[in-house]
């Protein structure tokens, strides 16, 4: 008896055969399948077949091959150029070892090219446990003929090969490039790549531009790049021979899966997936992150020292000063004195450097040859001992202008640069000078030690007798002669401050009018003026008694007029004449910021625009107090009436008289006598007077909280909370609603993901902890660089402090800000 099936009912049988049939790694000639369908590799890791994004909205079909049983992650885009727009696909495999891809109408929308495919071979398609997916001979010799490691998308896998082919003349590049965007897997702007084959380096491009580079290879990593060739994740190869020239990197632990991407804005990003206890992937690195990694950022003979700033290599000068003053440093530097080959030149060694781009390799040279070489071509500028290929060739060298360096203190490579005969004769100088002067020091040292014992009783004995002068002696003469003595003494040893004679300062200022007062404080007031010659100045009047002492006075002195730099005030000399005691600033018309920032009618003038700039002035002036002047600066009392503004609103920090300078080793300090104003100290200064660079950050934290809000820190009020403005900023923060912090008369909405970004910035710098708040470059890179990524934020420091909502200011003028400053002694 013969049953009938019914057809719907044979219809599901041969989809289940089908399905149960490519729920496996390979497929043979003559087998094709469609959407739905997929090959799965052995180890469960990867998958090929159809996919859509943006939820399928699109209609646009895609063959390709992602992770297994993960969240839609693809690594490899088949037909990424040329999408399925009826979607519906086909897959087949010829005989002839061809893999096509078909449309509903049927026109082959894409296809391999198996150049290489001998006749007599039984073609396979097979996916196999990398992830790469192959066209093989299923005979016993398993030749493959094709593979899609060859043809890389946006992604790069465990054992891909960035790099070249050398002995095949078409698809010999391999290097990835990114989507569109993230639900385009067309071809973007971007890619990443391993070139050029001559003096392999690794390169971010945006098309044809170079916008970040590591390299050349050295023998142990690539140049400038030390992140991407160590990792405890994974070790980096990286091969070269007649045949193949590539980079690669191997997994260290299987449980993990990992893979770059070049993401559609240009980021080279690394991300790692925990197997069996990640949820999502994590973002481990990004390494065109740093701002010095910016391709030829500091121009020609520049090198990058941090994350924002440029330096001249030693015998090199800015070849535009205003431009490198306005941190323009494209035009790069110049030399001092210009080669003049045939006449002397030779080479100078310079450390701790980031191999320049366009190298030239000439092989089988040894140092001394590799000199010669380059002195003999005229328009050789530099070279440097490199294993490029791993195979010994040694020498390196720079044919024109050194461009892309970037200095590494902890390591870096070694370069030679050709110098004129005139700058090694200055710097054999400088050496005979060393020389000299450490003899001279040995000398001298000596004589010391033989007097020491006589001038120790002598020193004794004149201690003595002042002590007794200075008993019948007044407070106030006792400080003025200080004063005086100090700017004397100084200015005999180099130290150039002008001094102004009473005279001058009262005619400038009106003999102290009320009319031209503009300020009052804890040290006396501060008066307009305007000299003969037109000059507006400020003049700080110490009175005596005054909060701020003579110490104080001395230090404001030595530093401000040490530090030259568009973000600090600018002193232009002092007055110290009978009992006067005066200093004379540059005068801003606009005063300091606590004038416009909490009153609403004078604030609405600040536009969301000139409050990024004020932001950004304050970062600069911190970062070359921190970390680029001459002296290494802790302000100690950084607040919003310490910060003045010119006619153009740019920001000058003001009043050292509480300053301190910090070795260059130097971490913390700790002081029994603390000196600051009440919601601005960082904790650690206020509970146990312990202060360093990251106690300026946690005030400069503050700061642009209130500049964003308009409100002050120490006097916040809210109707539902006693939090201060710290902690209630925290409170939106975790809320997902920060916006709601800013100052309602900002009325620029355009601007949101940029005030989040400061306010995201502002709670990093105000963390509990002073390990967990970044440097001032770091600070101001993250304000820079808006595809920076910042870490999330830890608690604020005091941010459960409230404060009274008034306080006693009677001792203060009403142009100035009613702030609370605090002197105490520890009690120790």
């Amino acid at each position: 008896m013969c049953t009938i099936i019914h057809p719907l009912i044979l219809c599901s049988l041969l989809f289940l055969y089908l399905q149960t049939s490519f729920s496996t790694d390979t497929l043979k000639p003559h087998q094709s399948f469609v959407d739905g369908f997929t090959l799965i590799s052995s180890n469960q890791r990867f998958e090929f077949g159809f996919f859509s994004l943006g939820n399928g909205s699109s209609g646009d079909l895609y063959l390709g091959i992602w992770y297994h049983d993960l969240p839609l992650t693809v690594v490899w885009v088949a037909n990424r150029n040329n999408p399925i727009r009826d979607s519906f696909g086909e897959v087949s495999l010829k005989e002839n070892g061809v893999l096509i891809l078909y449309a509903r109408s049927s026109d082959a929308v894409w296809t391999t090219d198996n150049t290489t495919f001998t006749s007599g071979s039984s073609p396979v398609l097979q996916l196999l446990d990398s992830g790469n997916l192959v066209i093989r001979d299923d005979g016993r010799n398993k030749t493959v003929f094709w593979e899609s490691f060859d043809f890389l998308t946006d992604t790069l896998l465990p054992n891909m090969k960035l790099g070249w082919k050398l002995d095949v003349g078409s698809h010999s590049h391999r290097y990835i490039r990114s989507w569109k965007s993230s639900e385009d897997p067309s071809e973007g702007d971007y890619s990443f790549s391993l070139d050029p084959p001559e003096a392999p380096q690794l390169v971010v491009r945006s098309g044809s531009r170079k916008l970040f580079r590591w390299g050349p290879y050295d023998g142990t990593s690539f140049s400038g790049g030390t992140t991407l060739t160590s990792s405890p994740l994974f070790q980096t190869l990286f091969v070269s021979s007649s045949i193949e020239l590539y980079f690669k990197y191997e997994l260290l632990d299987e449980s993990i899966l990992s893979r770059f991407v070049i993401s559609p804005t240009g980021l080279l990003q690394y991300f790692t997936w925990k197997v069996n206890s990640s949820k999502e992937w994590n973002l481990l690195v990004t390494f065109n992150s740093d701002p010095c990694d910016i391709y030829a950022k500091c121009g020609p003979y520049g090198s990058c020292y941090s994350l924002s700033s440029c330096r001249c290599l030693s015998g090199f000068t800015p070849d535009s000063p205003r431009d490198w003053g306005l941190f323009s440093y494209s035009g790069g530097c110049k030399r001092k004195h210009e080669v003049n080959c045939g006449h002397g030149d030779g080479f100078v060694k310079y450390n701790a450097l980031k191999f320049p781009d366009n190298p030239v390799v000439w092989e089988n040279y040894t140092n001394h040859d590799c000199e010669a070489k380059c002195l003999k071509n005229c328009s050789c500028m530099a070279y440097a001992n490199a294993d490029v290929y791993g195979n010994g060739s040694r020498c390196v060298a720079w044919i024109g202008d050194l461009l892309d360096l970037k200095n590494f203190p902890n390591g870096g490579e070694q370069i030679y640069i050709r110098m004129a005969h005139a700058e090694l004769k200055s710097i054999a100088d400088d050496k005979r000078k060393h020389s000299t002067v450490k003899i001279v020091s040995v000398v001298t040292a000596i004589g010391v030690l033989l007097l020491s014992a006589g001038a120790i009783w002598y020193i004794s004995w004149i201690i003595r007798n002042r002590r007794k002068d200075q008993i019948g002696r007044s407070s106030n003469a006792a400080q003025q002669s200080g004063s005086f003595q100090y700017v004397e003494d100084n200015q005999d040893s180099g130290f150039q401050l002008p001094l102004y004679d009473l005279e001058t300062i009262l005619l400038a200022c009106n003999s102290f009018s009320d009319r031209n007062k503009i300020g009052q404080g804890g040290f006396g007031s501060v008066y307009k003026g305007e000299l003969s010659n037109g000059q507006e100045i400020a003049v700080k009047r110490l009175v005596e008694k005054s909060m701020q002492g003579v110490e104080e006075l001395k230090n404001e002195i030595i530093l401000i007029a040490k530090l030259q730099h568009r973000n600090l005030v600018k002193l232009l000399g002092c007055c110290i004449e009978g009992e006067e005691t005066m200093l004379v600033y540059e005068y801003l018309p606009n005063k300091s910021l606590n004038n416009f920032i909490y009153d609403k009618p004078t604030r609405k003038q600040l536009t969301w625009r000139k409050r990024y700039h004020i932001i950004k002035g304050i970062a600069r002036g911190l970062l070359y107090l921190h970390q680029d002047s001459r002296l290494r600066i802790i302000h100690r009392d950084l607040k919003t009436s310490n910060i003045l503004l010119d006619s153009e609103w740019n920001p000058k920090i003001s009043d050292f008289g509480i300053a301190r300078i910090f070795g260059t080793d130097q971490i913390q300090e700790m002081t029994k006598r603390i000196i600051g104003t009440y919601g601005y100290m960082s904790p650690e200064y206020a509970m146990n007077g312990h202060y360093s660079v990251k106690s300026d950050v946690y005030s400069f934290g503050v700061i642009v909280l209130e500049i964003i809000s308009g409100q002050k820190n120490w006097a916040f009020h809210h109707s539902d909370h006693d939090l201060n403005l710290l902690g209630h900023a925290w409170m939106l923060w975790n809320r997902r609603q920060p916006l709601e912090i800013l100052d309602p008369t900002v009325v620029e909405p355009s601007y949101g993901n940029q005030v989040i970004r400061c306010i995201h910035v502002a709670l990093l710098c105000v963390q509990q902890y002073p390990e967990d708040r970044p440097k001032m470059s770091t600070v101001y890179a993250m304000l820079s660089y808006e595809n920076m990524e910042l870490p999330e934020p830890k608690e604020p420091g005091f941010c459960r402090e409230s404060y009274p909502k008034k306080l006693d200011t009677s001792a203060s003028d009403s142009s100035t800000i009613n702030e609370v400053t605090m002197t105490t002694m520890a009690g120790r």
